[in-house]
């Protein structure tokens, strides 16, 4: 029996798409344990074919390079991957869908009884997790995953498209928002987003990269991000003239009153604009602000801050908007631009000049016959994409407040009190980590055995938790152009571990030379 969202059941009949998907609601309102690339499902059918679908497996998440040329990454998005793994569940119409799939030779590609076993899987996975806000770096696993290794292997594309998109964008976001340097950005992006899921993630991980509001209403109602916004052109050329239009849009609105000055004449925007702040003050009101969305940002905020202050409103502010990001709102601030808040729209959401994070899932150990976990490990002719064998966690180390480097550990060693890291990329580079620096652990027990044992802590507490991590870094780490390496590393013995993996894996041998 299929169950559809709108009431309707139908029995022993395929899912009908154009039934089940013709509204946005009802197809969000699936299940998405589906929300998966088919090669996981074939792989599991596969484990399970051969018996080792419950052989416990470990994977990490990570990502190679730090996004934008920066030197860091806000890792953002567990809050939506334990949202997905709570009710990660194949019902009745996932099978049935699995079930409609054929291989090459039109045969079902599924057997029935792994259909069922899906249909019976419920999460037993251990997951570790570094926390949302947290300033990560390329190679750290931001999430580690231990458990039956079908499950392990189905949950992956779900985790890298969360995470990797969040993180992207929460990142750009604290990238913004340091360019600001302390002023208020606005989250403009809902029109340009990649769509309705793209929009709604991308408002959150902008918030908690920094930004202190959105103008997305659904993201204010489902996240409690505050909401901003006033009117658009089309309010102004809806009336006969500019001053008519902010008129009447003070009476409707007296407490909201930021307006749109570029419609026709920006300074002279400007001027109507005093003209209705003079009438609002009249009715105990003030006017809030100025937006400029086009032309000279750096020149035209100068003239409206002249306008502004000389006509008795030194405390309305002017806001920008109009394609910006953190490279062009810096240049406007070392022109003297006198923009008091940031509209910062398509470039944010988008997380422009960067399509996407690039974070990668893979095995790093397996338990074998006996139990014992043997570590396992990916090679490439590219070194930055060889992965780091074992059971891993990531140690971050402090002094006098200030965070110094991150020694990436296998669990199962035993690490000295002064560890030492070694660049994977360049063996001659290493440091040491004295015994009287300040450490932790940054991978923390999310799930045991398929429980929750951790609960997502509020979105505003992430959010300062990007602001003390950010001023934790050195402010080298944190620059737009070549920004200081921070320095993170493999623990030494891991280091060895892995070496000795790659050329045992590439049948390196020395050879007596005749």
């Amino acid at each position: 029996m299929l169950h559809y969202p709108f009431g309707e059941s139908y029995a022993d009949e395929p899912v009908n798409q154009e039934i089940a998907l013709h509204t946005l609601s009802a197809r969000y309102r699936h299940s998405l344990t589906l929300l998966t690339d088919l090669y996981q499902l074939t792989m599991a059918y596969g484990y399970w074919k051969n018996g080792l679908a419950d052989r416990q497996a470990v994977f990490h998440l990570a990502f190679r390079k730090c996004p934008f040329g920066g030197g860091y990454a806000i890792a953002a998005g567990l809050h939506d991957v334990v949202g997905f793994l709570e009710s990660m569940r194949f019902d009745e119409s996932d099978i049935s869908f699995l079930h409609t799939l054929h291989g090459h030779d039109g045969k079902p590609l599924f057997e029935p009884e792994f259909l069922r076993f899906l249909g019976e899987l419920t999460l037993e996975c251990d997951l570790d997790a570094i926390p949302e806000g947290t300033a990560v770096f390329a190679h750290e696993p931001l999430i580690r995953v231990r458990g039956p290794l079908v499950q392990a292997q189905i949950i992956e594309t779900a985790l890298l498209n969360i995470i990797n998109f969040q993180t992207l964008i929460a990142t750009k976001a604290a990238r913004v928002c340091f360019a600001a340097k302390g002023k208020p950005v606005l989250e403009f992006g809902l029109r340009r987003a990649q769509g309705i899921d793209g929009a709604l993630s991308a408002s959150r991980a902008a918030y908690i990269g920094g930004c202190e509001a959105t103008s997305n209403v659904l993201a204010g109602k489902l996240f409690g991000i505050p909401v901003r916004g006033t009117h658009a052109h089309s309010w102004v050329m809806v009336f006969d003239d500019e001053l008519e239009a902010f008129a009447a849009y003070a009476r409707a609105m007296p407490n909201n009153c930021v307006f749109l000055v570029d419609t026709y004449d920006t300074l002279e925007g400007v001027r109507n604009a005093v003209q209705i702040g003079h009438r609002l003050r009249e009715q105990g009101h003030e006017l809030s602000g100025v937006r400029l969305d086009s032309g000279d940002l750096a020149f035209l905020s100068i003239e409206a801050r002249k306008i502004l202050d000389e006509a008795g409103f030194p405390n309305a502010a002017i806001v920008a908007s109009n394609d910006l990001d953190e490279q062009l709102i810096d240049s406007l601030q070392n022109q003297g631009a006198a923009i008091g808040v940031w509209g910062v729209g398509t470039k944010l959401v988008t997380a422009f000049d960067q399509a996407a994070l690039g974070g990668v899932y893979k095995l790093s150990a397996i338990q074998d016959a006996c139990g014992q976990y043997q570590p396992k490990i990916k090679l490439s002719e590219q070194a930055v994409k060889i992965s780091t064998p074992g059971i891993l966690n990531v140690r971050r180390f402090r002094l006098e407040g200030q965070a110094i480097g991150d020694m990436v550990f296998d669990e199962l060693d035993a690490i000295p009190d002064s560890p030492t890291i070694v660049d994977p990329a360049d063996a001659t580079r290493r440091k040491v980590f004295s015994p009287d620096m300040t450490r932790e652990d940054l991978l923390e027990p999310v799930f045991r055995k398929g429980r929750l044992v951790r609960e997502s802590p509020p979105i505003d507490a992430i959010r300062m938790r990007v602001k003390s991590q950010l001023e934790a870094l050195h402010a080298g780490v944190k620059r737009f152009l070549n920004p200081h390496s921070y320095p993170v590393g493999l623990e030494e013995k891991l280091f060895n571990s892995r070496r000795e993996l790659v050329f045992e894996a590439r049948g390196h041998h020395i050879r007596e030379v005749k």
